[in-house]
């Protein structure tokens, strides 16, 4: 595939995850930002849940994983670490992995969300993974070393919010709709720069 084709991958994880996200979560008036996860969108007994898990997260973690290669392709021209390319494809790998298994938020010992829980974990640890291997990467194309700066501030931002649960119990899920946010405007920020990556592009100078 093409460097826009994989682009557009990512582009269209980002579209079809946060669609779904709110065109199910208007669905349900109890459904609040503030202290519902949002795997409860997918959770078991609840309306619809098998629409989350198919688009929201099985449908955009095949599209994460399917775009990782394609950026690792562009970025990667000379000989590199594959721990960037791995990474984010097991994130997405792991993201499907939390659709197959709905959270049982009643029972949060049963198996189902046990294996929820680990893909929903596994998928952001792994994201952190590639996001600080890939600017050793972007370092070495003038194209892609204007990335480095706000892609490590968006990685910074989902570390910051993730305890926001710690520091704000009462309104516990806001900050996970942060450190999404974020971690789709990585996706989308790198997969729009792979859109329009010119055919050619320079290798940044030795000590640059």
């Amino acid at each position: 595939m093409k460097n826009k084709t994989y682009g557009l991958l990512g582009i269209a994880s980002v579209l079809t995850f946060w669609t779904t996200y709110f065109i199910l979560s208007a669905q349900r008036p109890e459904y609040s930002m503030f202290t519902k996860a949002i795997s409860e969108l997918g959770s078991v007994n609840v309306p619809n849940k098998w629409v989350w898990n198919s688009l929201g997260y099985m449908l955009t973690g095949i599209l994460i994983a399917i775009y990782a290669v394609g950026l690792y392709k562009n970025m990667a021209i000379t000989k590199s670490s594959k721990i960037p390319l791995y990474s984010i494809l097991l994130s997405g790998v792991l993201m499907v992995v939390s659709g197959i298994f709905p959270g049982d938020f009643e029972n949060r010992q049963s198996t189902s969300m046990l294996l929820h829980t680990l893909g929903s974990f596994g998928s952001y640890i792994f994201f952190l993974v590639g996001a600080f291997t890939y600017p050793k990467i972007m370092h070495k194309t003038a194209y892609w070393k204007s990335a480095k700066k706000p892609t490590l501030i968006f990685t910074y931002v989902t570390i910051v919010f993730g305890a926001w649960a710690f520091i704000f119990p009462n309104i516990p899920a806001f900050g996970q709709r942060i450190v999404f946010l974020f971690y789709f405007l990585w996706i989308c920020y790198t997969a729009i720069k792979l859109y329009r990556f010119p055919k050619k592009s320079p290798i940044a100078k030795k000590g640059a």
